[in-house]
């Protein structure tokens, strides 16, 4: 599989990464997802310390530990939980982060995080704070990389500006393309990577558009309404596995390193790999691709 660099950092990420947050509570089951993934040539795997309050990465951990340095791994941290409670609240402090690093590595059973992300934000964090946790996980080796996962255009550029962020997870697909506009020349310009989370919006632009469209947009996706995907549900059918076009439309754009999928069947992981990540959209097809498509934009910056 294709990879891409991550930054200006040493990782070399595949072109699509395995989101593991549903792959559920069934250790077996999802060994089955994650060593199918992995041996298709994805060597990037997506968790965060509040899946499953903390579940998510013991299950991750367990799978992964004979075959730790063959694989990019990537855990998020921000979310101060309590797993007893099932409750949480938003904690970017440095104090934080510097505590909850180390349950994270015990739980993924490994003394180092490839890529470590800060799992959201708000222009009114203490940024610089937060921004002093990972630099210093950086320098002590803790950690290899860092990012933020944010949708949010002001977090961003506060991080571009004042960090040295190799990453950006955000949503970004066919049916949301607001990144396009605002956020990717800037990140791209500052050589920073996009990884782009819900590639699939849903599953609308899955195989399976028409039955999560019923299932998940009755009242709309973003500025559509149910009527208007349907519409560009029709016209995607016209073009051979629309699953496939989805994600290379994703990975198009020079800015994204790789495309973030999630699976909770090895059904839907082998949907995903059933194309070649080194193939690139040609030009003609894109353009098509974004007449049929909005050129959404973010409402409000908060």
């Amino acid at each position: 599989m294709k990879k891409n660099k991550l930054g200006h950092s040493e990782l070399e990420v595949s072109a699509l990464t395995l989101g593991c947050m549903t792959i559920g509570t069934d250790i077996e089951k999802a060994r089955l997802i994650i060593d199918y993934a992995l041996d298709k040539g994805i060597n990037h795997l997506d968790t965060a310390d509040l899946y499953d309050f903390g579940m998510n990465e013991e299950i991750v951990g367990e799978i992964i530990k004979d075959k730790r340095n063959q694989i990019i791994l990537t855990t998020k941290v921000g979310n101060h939980f309590n797993k007893e409670k099932k409750d949480w609240f938003w904690d970017p402090s440095k104090k934080y982060i510097l505590e909850e690093v180390k349950e994270s590595l015990r739980r993924l059973k490994t003394d180092y995080i490839d890529f470590y992300m800060l799992h959201g934000g708000t222009i009114e964090d203490p940024i610089e704070e937060t921004i002093e946790a990972f630099e210093a996980l950086k320098k002590e080796g803790i950690i290899r990389s860092y990012g933020i996962s944010s949708i949010r255009p002001n977090v961003i550029r506060e991080y571009v500006e004042k960090s040295s962020i190799d990453g950006v997870m955000m949503q970004y697909s066919l049916l949301d393309r607001r990144p396009e506009k605002e956020i990717f020349d800037l990140l791209h310009n500052h050589g920073i990577s996009v990884l782009a989370r819900g590639p699939l919006a849903k599953g609308i632009l899955s195989n399976h558009g028409k039955h999560q469209m019923m299932k998940k947009a009755k009242e709309g996706f973003l500025d559509y309404t149910y009527e208007e995907l349907v519409e560009v549900d029709t016209k995607l059918s016209a073009y051979p596995n629309r699953q496939a076009l989805a994600l290379q439309y994703v990975l198009k754009h020079p800015a994204v390193a790789s495309a973030v999928f999630g699976a909770s069947s090895l059904e839907q992981v082998k949907e995903n790999l059933a194309f070649d990540t080194t193939y690139e959209l040609k030009d003609s097809i894109y353009e098509e691709l974004r007449l049929i498509t909005k050129a959404n934009e973010y409402k409000e910056h908060i």
